[in-house]
C-alpha cells in the first residue's frame, strides 16, 4: 500500500481551497488525512504530529496556511519528509504574503511551494514524490499527462475548425 498524504490546513476556512488535493489524491488511489493545525495557535501540536509522521506512515506532507503563512514550515522543521505548501490567498494582500512566507525558507528547511491556491498542482507534486517508489501511481501519473496532451490537440482541432470559417 502506498504511503499517506497529510493535508494540513492552518484554518477550517482553507478547505475550500484544499478540497482540489484531497479529491486528486483520492482519484490516484492515494491515502489522505486531512487535519486543521496552527503554526501560532497550536505550534507543540503541528511540531508533534510532523515529528511522528513518518513513523505514522506518511511519505509527503501538504501545508495550506494564508497571511503570515508559517504552518509548511513549521512542519517542515521537525521532519525529514518533503513537505508542499499551498499559499492562501486571503483579503489583506491576495496571498503575496503567504506566498513570500512560505517560500523564503531558510537553508536546511527546504518547502517546494506552488501556486496561490495551487491545491491540485500540489496533490500532483505529492504524487510524484510517492511514484518514486510506487509503480502504479507513476503509471497513473503517465496516463494524466497523455490525457492532458489529447486534449489539447483535440481544442488545437476545433480551433483550427473556426479560423478556417472565419
Amino acid at each position: 500500500m502506498s504511503k499517506k498524504v497529510a493535508v494540513i490546513m492552518g484554518s477550517d476556512s482553507d478547505f475550500p481551497v484544499v478540497s482540489p488535493a484531497i479529491r486528486r489524491l483520492k482519484q490516484f488511489g492515494i491515502p489522505v488525512e486531512a487535519r486543521v493545525m496552527s503554526a501560532h495557535r497550536t505550534p507543540e501540536a503541528a511540531a508533534e504530529f510532523s515529528k511522528n509522521a513518518e513513523k505514522d506512515g506518511f511519505g509527503v506532507i501538504i501545508a495550506a496556511a494564508g497571511k503570515a503563512a508559517h504552518l509548511a514550515g513549521v512542519l517542515a522543521a521537525h521532519t525529514t519528509l518533503p513537505v508542499i505548501g499551498i499559499p492562501v490567498k486571503s483579503s489583506t494582500l491576495d496571498g503575496l504574503d503567504a506566498l513570500l512566507a512560505t517560500v523564503q525558507m531558510p537553508s536546511g528547511i527546504p518547502v517546494a511551494t506552488v501556486a496561490i491556491d495551487g491545491a491540485d498542482n500540489a496533490a500532483i507534486l505529492a504524487a510524484q514524490m510517492l511514484a518514486l517508489s510506487d509503480e502504479s501511481i507513476a503509471k497513473q501519473l503517465h496516463q494524466m499527462k497523455v490525457d492532458m496532451e489529447q486534449g489539447v490537440a483535440k481544442k488545437n482541432e476545433a480551433l483550427q475548425q473556426k479560423v478556417a470559417e472565419l
